[in-house]
């Protein structure tokens, strides 16, 4: 048999290499993941689009995902703290750990907003280090994914090439979306609008939106009649176009708000998942088209 084929033979019986098991805690990091590692990586999400992040049952079945993981990948900035910990120490996985290559924080890419300027627990559900929900600017996914790209390449170097190209061609179009979006978001400047949860910073920072209230009188906090109640009131001199909710979150205090200050309920998909963002871009064109509506 000649050489060329006896290569040829033990070429084809040699394993494929296995694509890098990547777990996230939340929709829109599995997402940008894929975007720019493609086939290289196996992703799951540990949550959907219809579950409030800050609040996980850290289940066997996570757990047992978490073992498995080359590379996992968080918001951080306290938005896991009450579940995630528990599923890093229980997984027995070394690689995943913080501190490890392992474990990628977004957060630590991108500038914080909304930072305390003190931190007491009787203020509601308080992050440290700032508004951990740095998903709803799309220009974060841009910093974002160019950490997250290196990452790749440190836990996968065979593949860091992949990785390396896989950015680029998302950036190149990423940038282009973004502005497209930003000229079709015109009209939203300077609008003021109602917030349930102070979920949106990063929105309004990116579009120049007023909040000018939140329903919720502290963060994580159900709002009762009565403090709904103080914020109608309030609207009749800030004079909200709409009030904003995630499409996690119970409809019931915007839908009430909406009917009693005769403004817009709008329904926001805040990550990858819900009903019409079935991926990145998706999320964006139907959270711009959405606000536009409701003016």
């Amino acid at each position: 048999m000649r050489p060329i084929l006896l290569f040829l033979i033990a070429l084809l019986a040699m394993p494929a290499q296995a694509a890098l098991n990547v777990l996230s805690t939340v929709p829109e990091w599995a997402a940008l993941a894929q975007e720019i590692g493609g086939d290289k990586l196996r992703v799951a999400s540990a949550t959907t689009a219809l579950q409030d992040p800050h609040h996980i049952d850290a289940r066997p079945s996570l757990i047992a995902r978490a073992r498995n993981a080359d590379l996992l990948l968080a918001t951080g900035a306290e938005l896991e703290v009450g579940w995630l910990p528990v599923v890093q120490r229980e997984s027995g996985n070394p690689r995943i750990q913080s501190g490890r290559p392992g474990y990628f924080e977004a957060a630590a890419a991108v500038r914080m907003l909304d930072v305390p300027t003190r931190l007491d627990r009787a203020d509601g559900d308080v992050h440290a280090a700032g508004n951990p929900h740095i998903q709803t600017d799309p220009r974060n996914m841009l910093v974002v994914g160019e950490a997250l790209a290196a990452r790749l390449a440190q836990v996968d170097p065979a593949n860091a090439a992949a990785y390396r190209t896989g950015y680029a061609a998302f950036a190149d179009r990423w940038r282009a979306q973004v502005k497209r979006w930003e000229a079709q978001a015109a009209p939203l400047k300077g609008v003021a609008v109602v917030s349930q949860h102070k979920a949106w910073a990063y929105l309004y920072d990116w579009l120049g939106m007023r909040e000018v209230a939140a329903l919720e009188p502290k963060p994580g906090v159900e709002p009762s009649l009565a403090h709904l109640a103080q914020v109608r009131d309030q609207a009749t001199t800030s004079r909200p176009r709409m009030v904003i909710r995630a499409a996690y979150n119970s409809a019931r205090p915007a839908e009430w708000f909406a009917r009693e200050a005769k403004v817009s309920a709008v329904v926001l998909p805040f990550t990858v998942g819900a009903p019409e963002a079935v991926d990145l871009t998706a999320l964006f064109e139907t959270t711009v088209q959405r606000l536009l509506k409701g003016l």
